[in-house]
């Protein structure tokens, strides 16, 4: 296994979703593994926030449908309790773990506070899918998740909450097997990294026969590109959230 770089870090953008506890467990697992530092990062989205300054917002209950005003204090006071709550999950994530980690927090647009937040040199763990679908799993890619992937300056996971994490193929398209942001070669890691066990090389594909290759994985990851990402997309712009296992995204 190679040296990870000093200058690594693994940076988890969390909310109080599962998707988002989920990518927590993941990115402290692979902080652990490659001894980088952890960086939970929280963002206050300030959208959201101006929203509420105008006197006809409302928001509508994800429970019981009915729509009240959308008010800025209780809007702060609901960011707060998120904060808790994410401060909470990441305290339990680490407990045990020798890991350098820090919880970062700022107020922004959440894309573009993701997008200085995070180096070359890192690698950003992210859910599949927004806060619209913290109340159930939706079939669709939240559209912070989409523009991150396709615009994030470092490697990208996309962690599915789905279906736990379980040990196997590294699995890649014929002509990319890059070099993984914390030092390995993909047979490295197929060999050291906890959730892989072997590799295997698929032929290069359409975005309908991956999905439907990868429909019934329960383990391991798939390794691509962001070009080949970008072709995917254009031929379908909900592959990635029907791939029922993570996904790892390089530059």
């Amino acid at each position: 296994m190679s040296e990870p770089s000093q200058t690594m870090r693994v940076v988890a953008l969390l909310d109080d979703s599962r998707q988002s506890q989920a990518a927590l467990a993941a990115a402290v697992a692979l902080a652990d593994q490659v001894s980088a530092e952890l960086v939970a990062l929280f963002i206050e989205d300030l959208e959201l926030l101006s929203c509420a300054a105008f006197p006809f917002s409302c928001e509508v209950g994800a429970s019981t449908g009915l729509s009240r005003p959308l008010q800025s204090e209780a809007l702060e006071a609901s960011l707060a309790r998120q904060l808790q709550r994410i401060t909470r999950a990441l305290e339990q994530a680490v407990e045990g773990r020798e890991l350098r980690h820090r919880l970062q927090v700022s107020r922004g647009q959440v894309v573009s506070e993701a997008l200085a937040a995070a180096a070359p040199c890192d690698v950003l763990v992210l859910g599949k899918a927004g806060l619209s679908s913290r109340w159930g799993w939706s079939s669709r890619l939240g559209s912070t998740s989409r523009r991150l992937v396709l615009e994030a300056p470092c490697t990208v996971i996309i962690w599915d909450e789905r279906h736990p994490p379980a040990p196997g193929p590294l699995r890649y398209l014929r002509g990319e097997a890059p070099t993984l942001p914390w030092g390995e070669t993909l047979a490295e890691a197929s060999r050291s990294h906890p959730l892989f066990r072997g590799r295997e090389e698929l032929a290069p594909m359409a975005a309908p026969e991956l999905e439907r290759f990868l429909a019934r994985a329960r383990s391991g990851a798939l390794v691509i590109s962001r070009q080949t990402l970008t072709r995917l997309f254009a031929e379908d712009p909900e592959v990635l959230a029907r791939i029922p296992i993570p996904v790892v995204v390089v530059p």
